[in-house]
């Protein structure tokens, strides 16, 4: 799979990584993607199942279970983590595979692995 992005800046660098990434990574029924989106603001968690294409869980800053949180982006993000880790092992899932989706592991984006490590997802 060759996928050519073309461009410079930031948002084009991110794809250009994500692709890259992704010819590594994929999800399957047995041990599915968890996929991690970062905005400025906003952390959203997906678990995938790229045979289908389907997403089976997933957990956002955005949703009412943050209504009212006081605490810092890192720790937001880690919360979003325990709470895909909560509702995967609901659905029957136990291990996933990490997809930081082109942004570096640190910061938000390492909080939400901690975060699904302690929720008992093992990535």
């Amino acid at each position: 799979m060759s996928v050519k992005i073309l461009g410079k800046g930031k948002k084009v660098s991110l794809k250009r990584r994500h692709a890259r990434l992704r010819k590594r990574i994929s999800g399957t029924p047995e041990r599915p993607r968890l996929v991690v989106t970062r905005s400025n603001r906003h952390m959203v968690a997906q678990i995938v199942d790229d045979t289908k294409g389907h997403t089976l869980v997933s957990a956002s800053t955005l949703t009412a279970d943050f209504e009212g949180f006081e605490g810092t982006k890192v720790e937001a993000a880690k919360k979003v983590g325990q709470l895909v880790a909560e509702k995967a092992k609901a659905a029957g899932i136990e291990q996933v595979v990490f997809d930081r989706g082109g942004n570096k592991y640190t910061g938000r984006v390492a909080a939400v692995a901690e975060g699904a490590r302690e929720g008992g997802l093992a990535l």
